[in-house]
Parts: C-alpha cells; structure tokens; sequence
C-alpha cells in the first residue's frame, strides 16, 4: 500500500488514506476450483468481485441460447452502479484450449477510487488465474453502454478496421505500388503488377486450415512460376531456433509461423508472416512476381480462411529470425517524441562579410 497524506487545516488533524500500488488480493480455493470448472463445461458466465482482500465468486450463469442472445439479459443486470467487479463471459467460439471468453473490466464513475484503484491492480491476477489463453478480447466499461453487445459489436469493429496510415506510410505506399512495374513493349510502355493472384494448391489450402486449427506450426510455400501457382513445400515442425535454418539462400519462399511466446503476462500464439527474398541472388522475374503475389495471397488468407496474422515480415537472411527480432517485431517498443538536433550556428565574426561580387575567373571566364 501507499499511504497519501491529504492537507487539511493548518491546525487541524491530516487525513491518512490508503492507495494499493501492487495486487494483494488471494485467490479463493472455491474460485480456482470453478475456474477450472468453467473453462469447458456448461457455464455462460462467471462474475468475480474482492471481499476482504480475496477474489471471490461474485455470480455465474448456465448456457440458455447462443452467446449473442444471452449476452444483455445476463451481463448488464449483474453490473452494479456503485462496485467495480471482473465478468467473463463465454463466446462459442473455440481454440486449441477450450472455448473461448471475453473478459470485462466493469468500473464505474461513480465507485469509490480505492476500489477502483484495487481492480486495477487485480485485473492482471484475474487473467492468469482464469488462463490468458483462453481470452480472446478483452473490454474495459465505466457505463452499460460501454459493455452492452452492442459496445462490444462495436470494439470488434473497430479492432478489425486497419491504422490508420501515416503522411510517410502512405508516401512510402505508393513507391511500392509504383515500383513494381515490368516493360512489354519497344514504346516501353508499363503494366502495372498489382495483386497477381496465382492460385493456392489443395495441400496449400489445407496446410493454411491446419495452421489456423493448430495443428501445425509451421508452413513454408513457393511459386511455380512455370505453371502460375503456389505451392506447399513442407509443414515441418519448427521452433524459433530452427527458422534461420528453413530460409532458403538462394530462392525466395514465403512462411507462417506461430508463435508461442508470452507477453506482459499472457500466454499467446501468434501467427507471423516471413516474406523472404535473398536480394539479388534471385531473377527479376522472381522477385517482382513474388512481390506481386505476395498482397493476394495474404488477402485469400486472412478473408477466406478467417486467419488472423499478427505481424507481417520481409527479410532477406534467415540470421535475422532470432526471439529478441520476433519478440520485437509482434510487440514494437513505444519510443518517446525526440527533438530533432539543431545545428548550432557557427562563430560570429570570424569569416568576415559575405561577398556579393565573384572575383575574375570564378565564373569560368578568362582573366
């Protein structure tokens, strides 16, 4: 706890107040033991509130409908104006761990700010205990709006709408689109390469199935540029030590790699997308079709097959695929705004006056 004296009068008595600056709160036996419960019975809902300093079973809910009709009725009655309190909620969905959950942290305006404090410090003890794996989003709500179905319709939205591009991203968009140009005739004229879609193969298409239902971790594919198609080249089993090794050296290859790591305290598994292209060791022809095919086959993959892919990647040496680059690439450090450096101005009075008149021969002409 952190003790913060509140001022009062100068000759009176000072408030001492309480603040919690690291989780303290146990988790009960009874709570862990219906956690492990829920997770893949018949259970819609758990709430889950502090008393005492121990995290408790607040309330829970059996399945009645599909998730979507349920939702509503069961979550907004059990949130009290006054008490923050955890919600998770069963989706029907599912992953390699079980079903699939929503957590909710419910924190009204109106609560008192300790407890709000020792929700916030607890939140993190919630997710573990529960299995990080298990969550697939995550809402934070101060009013029902925020935590309705609809408020959570509208956070799936906007999770999925792309960043928007920065004034420098979209420049360096439009170089790339314009790069990727090819001569066809004497009068060099261009055709744009934008998007090539060379059709994936059967083995392809169910690697790229069992890569999303984890089955596998690993696939490797490849064009053939002969007959206009992508192909599978292996799913071998791979952990991270071994990727600089499935790089080839001399030919292009495009790989999907999960990613088992664990970030701020969450187990996660992410799906990393490799671009790899040796530089110059391959043909024009091949880098310009790969690049070309590249955006297709990420769009057939991400909207057809529904694979969601954390973390797109171009490299031209497997050497670069060490943990520390992944851990980097899924999960960029936020750097602080640095002012640029200004060049100080030189010495004053030391060259003199500037002249505005060449002397004889500094033009070029003849003395």
């Amino acid at each position: 706890m952190e003790t913060w004296t509140k001022p009062g009068p100068t000759t009176g008595p000072q408030e001492t107040l309480l603040y919690p600056t690291s989780d303290t709160s146990q988790t009960t036996t009874e709570l862990r033991d219906f956690f492990a419960k829920a997770r893949n019975g018949s259970v819609r809902l758990i709430k889950v509130v502090i008393e005492d300093e121990q995290l408790v079973l607040g309330a829970h809910k059996e399945l009645s409908r599909r998730w979507d009709a349920d939702y509503d009725a069961f979550v907004l009655p059990l949130l009290d104006e006054q008490q923050p309190c955890y919600v998770l909620y069963r989706l029907d969905s599912q992953n390699a761990q079980g079903y699939e959950w929503l957590f909710i942290s419910w924190s009204p305006d109106s609560s008192p700010v300790r407890l709000k404090m020792l929700y916030a410090a607890t939140r993190a003890t919630v997710k573990k205990e529960f299995g990080g794996g298990h969550i697939k989003d995550e809402m934070f709500g101060t009013v029902k709006e925020d935590v309705s179905l609809s408020g959570y319709q509208k956070h799936v939205s906007s999770c999925s709408a792309p960043a928007p591009l920065t004034a420098a991203e979209q420049e360096l968009q439009q170089i790339r689109i314009n790069e990727v140009k090819t001569e066809i005739s004497v009068e060099s004229k261009h055709q744009t390469l934008q998007g090539l879609a060379f059709p994936l193969q059967s083995d392809a298409q169910q690697a790229i199935q069992a890569l999303k239902q984890k089955k596998i971790n690993y696939i490797q594919l490849k064009l053939d540029l002969e007959r206009e198609t992508i192909d599978l080249v292996h799913t071998s089993p791979t952990e991270i030590a071994d990727l600089p090794k499935r790089i080839p050296q001399d030919s292009a290859r495009y790989h999907f790699f999960l990613y088992k790591h664990s970030h701020e305290g969450d187990y996660l598994e992410s799906v990393v997308f490799i671009y790899s292209m040796p530089g110059y060791k391959c043909s024009i022809k091949e880098r310009m079709l790969y690049s070309s095919c590249k955006s297709r086959l990420l769009d057939t993959v991400e909207q057809e097959f529904c694979l969601e892919i954390a973390k797109k990647i171009e490299i031209d040496d497997g050497a670069e695929l060490t943990a520390e680059f992944l851990y980097e690439e899924v999960h960029p450090k936020q750097h602080a705004f640095k002012q640029a450096f200004a060049k100080p101005k030189g010495p004053v009075g030391k060259r003199g006056q500037k002249r505005l008149i060449k002397g004889p021969g500094e033009n070029g002409e003849d003395s």
